[in-house]
C-alpha cells in the first residue's frame, strides 16, 4: 500500500508540473451491453443505468458506447442496454459483431464480422451517425498490406475511427471486483478504489507527457472505459478526479477534430502511427514510465 501510495503522489505532483492548457477529454465505452463478469445482486441494465446517471450529473456531452452485437445473443437479459442508452440520448458505433481481434484473424471474417453488427447499429441509431469504428483489442492489422485493405473496406462503408489516447486498463479491475464482492471483503475492494484512481491519474500524467514531448501542448485526448461493474461504482470518482486536474469533456467528434487524429477520419489517407506510443517510437522518443495498478489485481479475493 505504502508503493501505491507513493506512485499516487507522484501522479498528482507530475499532474501540477504539466500547466492545464485547455485540456479536454472525450470518454468512450466499450463492450456495450455486457462486459466482464456480474458481481452478485448486480445486472446489465443497473449497471448501464449507473453509467448513465453519473454522466448525466457530470453534464457530459454525448458519448459514444461501442457495440459487440453477440451479447445480446449470450445475455439477452443485456440487450435493453442498448435502448437505455439511446434514451438518455447517447449514440452507438461499432466494435465488431463478436470483439473479433482483426491481428489474429482473416481480413475477409473481419470484415463480415463489422457487417454483421451493422443492422443492430442502424436499428437503435436510426438517422444519426453509427459510422464510429473502435478496433477490438486496438489491433488495426498485424501486417501493413492487412491495414491497407481493412482502411479501404471502412472507408468504402463511410467509417471513422474511434482512437485512443487515454487508457488505464480500467477493464483489468471488473473481475477482481467481482470476486471481493462475492467474498464481501470490504477492505479489498476498498483497495481496488485506491488502485484504480491511481492509475487513472497516473494515465493522465502518461499521456500528457507524450503529448507534450510530441506537440508541446496538450492534443484533445480520447478515453477508453468498459461498461463493467467496478466502473460503474467508480465513475462518479473518477469523473471528479478528472474535473480536478484540468480537463474539460468533449465529444469524440470534438476531440477527433484535432490534426493528430486525421487519419482516422479520412481512411483514404495512408495509416499513420496509430496512438500516441507508436508516434512516439517513430520519432525515436523514449516512452514515460506506464501506468500500474498497483497491486496484483489477478490474486485478489482468490
Amino acid at each position: 500500500m505504502k508503493t501505491l501510495h507513493s506512485r499516487l503522489l507522484f501522479a498528482v505532483c507530475s499532474a501540477i508540473a504539466l500547466p492545464a492548457t485547455a485540456q479536454q477529454l472525450a470518454i468512450t465505452w466499450d463492450d456495450l451491453p455486457a462486459h466482464g463478469p456480474l458481481p452478485a445482486g448486480e445486472t446489465r441494465v443497473a449497471i448501464a443505468q449507473k453509467i448513465i446517471t453519473a454522466m448525466q450529473q457530470a453534464q457530459l456531452p454525448p458519448v459514444y458506447g461501442f457495440v459487440n452485437g453477440i451479447q445480446t445473443r449470450n445475455e439477452p437479459a443485456s440487450t435493453p442496454v442498448l435502448q437505455l442508452w439511446r434514451d438518455a440520448g447517447l449514440p452507438l458505433g461499432n466494435h465488431t459483431w463478436s470483439h473479433m481481434n482483426l491481428n489474429a484473424n482473416p481480413l475477409a471474417d473481419w470484415e463480415q464480422d463489422v457487417t454483421r453488427n451493422e443492422p443492430m447499429l442502424r436499428k437503435y441509431m436510426g438517422a444519426a451517425d453509427w459510422h464510429w469504428l473502435r478496433y477490438p483489442y486496438l489491433a488495426e492489422g498485424d501486417t501493413a498490406q492487412k491495414r491497407a485493405a481493412e482502411r479501404r473496406f471502412l472507408a468504402e462503408r463511410g467509417y471513422k475511427i474511434a482512437n485512443v489516447t487515454m487508457s488505464f486498463s480500467d477493464y483489468l479491475y471488473n473481475e477482481p471486483y467481482a470476486r471481493c464482492v462475492a467474498k464481501k471483503d470490504n477492505a479489498a475492494i476498498a483497495k481496488l478504489e485506491t488502485s484504480y484512481l491511481a492509475a487513472a491519474d497516473a494515465a493522465i500524467v502518461y499521456s500528457r507527457a507524450m503529448s507534450k514531448a510530441l506537440y508541446g501542448h496538450d492534443i484533445p485526448y480520447v478515453l477508453l472505459m468498459h461498461v463493467g461493474a467496478f466502473d460503474a461504482r467508480m465513475l462518479p470518482r473518477l469523473l471528479a478526479l478528472y474535473r480536478e486536474r484540468g480537463f474539460s469533456f468533449v465529444t469524440l467528434e470534438e476531440a477527433e477534430s484535432a490534426p493528430f487524429y486525421k487519419n482516422d477520419l479520412d481512411l483514404s489517407l495512408p495509416s499513420s502511427p496509430d496512438s500516441l506510443e507508436a508516434t512516439m517510437a517513430a520519432r525515436g522518443l523514449p516512452l514515460p514510465a506506464a501506468p500500474s495498478p498497483g497491486l496484483d489485481l489477478d490474486k485478489l479475493c482468490r
